[in-house]
This record gives structure tokens, C-alpha cells and sequence, in this order.
């Protein structure tokens, strides 16, 4: 028997859709009776939140672990673990069994978590992996108080089978939640005090409901809501991007001019390998279609560099390809073998030195490109959600509509959206101030310090 835990952290990993989890896993706690705190060091229960993308995922959940351990050891606490996320549904068993935690579920059946947590405290080690049909929104609590922008997952799972990734073993197949239901989410967000909202999901621009409806309806509805400004959606797919969401950035206003659609690789020949049923030509010819209606249009990437067979001429098109769009913002990695997938099993593997060597020219490029877009972005007059307080007095910081970081000084409050004038570029954000309203020499001290 444990004493049931009154206090609560979570730690999330990886992409959007796991801090959008790990929200609703705290509203879960705090709604019954928990409460929340700041440091894993002072909760009864840590929840780890986990991601399976990345290489020696498990191994770095087994490391958080005893490190938990440890620290809870040298104060005399014994808190309880729960993991959940996606190595939770890969390890399922082998995680209680290894590591001896109180809880492990999976990232659909994170809705019985307090039902787990009060089994795991009678002393029953507690595991749920479970793919249920029924959805695990419904039995959420609502939404009540956020920050000024927010994550709401619209869409889960995969059906594409890319050959080096393991979320449609990890998140299952493709499900759109209902069209109401994302519906009252949003409204409550707003309530709650949001003003923009990203729309999540692993194919993000798969959704489609019961009546045929697509993302772009979707987005056409949110737009009505009143008091939301803002409408941003990750990750998507290029063989999802349907017409009429290429249009609706061009004529929805609250649809923020930012695209993120990973491409992977730039060489046909590897995309194939990849089963990304899109080519070289089909991705440029794409985004084509997209700034032929948003011109300004930010386009960020993903990249994997030295899949199995990637030869020097099929990285020299990835490089083209990537001199060719000239991305605002872009993530690259170096492959890494997933247990399960077909890609695990090829065996002509890219030497490490290799994949080192090319990650660098890679993200050379691209820290080039993304430092090039912040530039010609200085003289720009748009408008700036405030988010957070920055480090200097007086400091704010906030995303320009192309997701760009903004710093700005100025007598402003969490939430507020500033016309900002931006001043000064840096590769990774912006320096601006609202016009004719700032001292010179106060800007100039913001730009050298973010320059340095």
C-alpha cells in the first residue's frame, strides 16, 4: 500500500501533441484534488510523459527513472512514477517489469489515469495500453484556464507507414475527433483565456468527419469564434494538403501565414524508400500552389539525414531542394533505427561520421535560410501576441503571425496583441517595438543584447 499522492508533475517529451497530453494529464489530477507542482523533486507522483522519436528513446526513460530515484532518495521521498506516452505503448510490460514503476499507459488510454494511480496505490503496479475504439476526449475534464496560446488536438494516429517511423504503432491508426466537439474545445479556450489556437494532430491536415468535412471547414468555423485571433495547425502531410486548405490561407484572416510540411529528403529515390508516396517535384510543385495564394507564406521542414542507401548525390538533392524553397524554419536529424519498422531491418547503413558531416552542411543551409527570412523581415509593421515576460526589465516576448520569436520593451501584459514594428534580426528571433512609442536608445540596448 502507498498513500495516495496529493501532489503531481509532468514532464513532457517530444512534439506538440505530447504537451497537448500533458496538459490534459494535469487538469486530469487537478480535477481530482491534486495539486500541481514545479519540481519533480516535490511530487508525490511524476508522470513522464514520453516520445519514442528520437534515438535511445527508452533507454533515456530508463535513465529519468533512476535519476527520480536518486534524488527522491537523498531527500527520504518515494514518489510515485507513472510513464505514459509512447514508449509506454511500446514497452507496455517490459517497462514494470525493468523498472518496477507504479503506472504505465499508453496515449490513448491516458484518461484513466486516476483510476491507474488509485490502483497503483492499493499496491497493484497499474498498466493500460489499450487502442479503444471510444474516444479518451469524453472522458477529459473541461478546459478552464490557459495561456494566451494553445494546443488543441483534432486529429490522432497514422496510416501512412513511413518506413523509418513507429507512431502507427505507437498512436495506432488515423481518427478525427467529432467536428462539435473540437468545436466547444476551441470555445472554451478562448474562454479560458486563449487567443490563438494550433490544431494538432499527427496528420493534422487528415481530419475529416462524419459528413466529409475537412480541415479547412474546420478552420472556416473556428474563424467565427469571437476573441480568437489566431488559427495555426502542425504537423501536416503533403499528400493531405487538399486544395481547399491551400485556398483557405489565402483568404481566412486568422489563419496565421505559416506552414510546416516535413518533405524528409529531397531526393526522390529516398523518398520512395521511405514509402512517402510523394516525390521531389510533387513537394516543389506543393508549395508552389500554397504561395501562389500567400505569398509571405513562412514554410518550415523536416529533414532525416543518412537514411539506409542515402548516397553523396542523394544528399546533394536535399541541399538543392533546400536552397530551392529556402525554409523560415526547419528541424534535421540523423536517422536512427526504430525496433519494428521496415527501415530497422535494411542493411545499408550510412557510417555516423557521415550522417555527422552532412547534418552539419544541412543545418547550415538551413540556419542560412532562416536567418535570411528573419532579415528581410526587419521594416515589417505586424502584430505580436504577447506571451511571456522576457529577462530584461520592461522585456516582453511574443510570435510574429510567421511564428518568428519578437523581443520588445514596452509597458504590455501576457495575451496582448501589439502592432510592433520589427527593428533587428538574429538567425533564431526578432527585436521590434510598437511605433513612435519606445526611446531609440532603449532599442538599441534590446538589439545588442540579443545580438551578442
Amino acid at each position: 500500500m502507498k498513500t495516495p499522492p496529493k501532489t503531481f508533475h509532468v514532464k513532457s517529451f517530444g512534439c506538440q501533441m505530447n504537451v497537448y497530453d500533458g496538459e490534459r494529464m494535469a487538469e486530469l489530477m487537478t480535477a481530482q484534488g491534486m495539486t500541481a507542482a514545479a519540481d519533480a523533486n516535490d511530487a508525490d507522483l511524476v508522470v513522464l510523459n514520453t516520445c519514442h522519436i528520437r534515438e535511445k528513446a527508452t533507454e533515456k526513460v530508463y535513465s529519468d527513472i533512476g535519476r527520480i530515484r536518486k534524488t527522491a532518495g537523498k531527500s527520504g521521498g518515494d514518489p510515485m512514477i507513472a510513464i505514459a506516452g509512447c514508449v509506454a505503448q511500446a514497452e507496455g510490460e517490459e517497462i514494470v517489469r525493468r523498472a518496477k514503476v507504479d503506472v504505465v499507459v499508453g496515449p490513448q488510454a491516458y484518461h484513466n489515469l486516476p483510476a491507474l494511480v488509485a490502483q497503483a496505490a492499493a499496491g497493484t503496479a497499474a498498466l493500460d495500453t489499450d487502442m479503444p475504439l471510444a474516444s479518451k476526449f469524453g472522458h477529459l475534464p473541461a478546459r478552464r484556464r490557459v495561456g494566451p496560446s494553445a494546443f488543441l488536438t483534432v486529429q490522432e494516429g497514422c496510416d501512412k507507414f513511413c518506413t523509418y517511423c513507429v507512431v502507427p504503432y505507437t498512436r495506432g491508426a488515423e481518427v478525427s475527433r467529432p467536428f462539435a466537439a473540437i468545436v466547444d474545445e476551441a470555445k472554451a479556450l478562448v474562454d479560458a483565456g486563449a487567443r490563438e489556437i494550433t490544431l494538432l494532430g499527427q496528420n493534422v491536415n487528415a481530419w475529416v468527419d462524419a459528413d466529409g468535412r475537412g480541415l479547412h471547414d474546420l478552420i472556416r468555423t473556428l474563424d467565427r469564434i469571437p476573441g480568437l485571433a489566431r488559427i495555426r495547425y502542425t504537423t501536416s502531410h503533403p499528400n493531405d494538403m487538399a486544395q481547399g486548405l491551400i485556398d483557405a490561407h489565402g483568404d481566412v484572416e486568422s489563419l496565421m501565414p505559416f506552414l510546416h510540411l516535413p518533405v524528409q529528403s529531397g531526393s526522390t529515390r529516398i523518398l520512395k524508400a521511405m514509402n512517402r508516396s510523394h516525390g521531389r517535384d510533387d513537394y516543389l510543385r506543393l508549395l508552389d500552389r500554397v504561395r501562389a495564394v500567400r505569398p509571405d507564406i513562412a514554410l518550415s521542414g523536416d529533414f532525416i539525414v543518412g537514411f539506409p542507401g542515402e548516397t553523396e548525390a542523394d544528399f546533394a538533392d536535399t541541399l538543392s531542394l533546400v536552397d530551392a524553397v529556402g525554409y523560415a524554419q526547419a528541424f534535421s536529424f540523423k536517422y536512427s533505427p526504430r525496433p519494428g519498422t521496415p527501415a530497422a531491418t535494411m542493411t545499408d547503413e550510412i557510417a555516423a561520421d557521415v550522417m555527422d558531416e552532412r547534418l552539419q552542411r544541412l543545418q547550415a543551409s538551413l540556419g542560412r535560410d532562416q536567418r535570411a527570412f528573419n532579415e528581410a523581415s526587419v521594416g515589417r509593421t505586424c502584430h505580436v501576441l504577447v506571451e511571456r515576460v522576457g529577462k530584461l526589465p520592461g522585456q516582453w516576448l511574443g510570435k510574429s503571425p510567421w511564428l518568428q520569436s519578437v523581443h520588445l520593451i514596452g509597458d504590455h501584459a501576457i495575451g496582448d496583441m501589439v502592432t510592433v514594428e520589427l527593428t533587428g534580426a538574429t538567425q533564431s528571433s526578432l527585436s521590434g517595438c510598437v511605433p513612435h512609442a519606445q526611446p531609440r536608445e532603449m532599442l538599441n540596448v534590446l538589439h545588442n543584447v540579443l545580438t551578442v
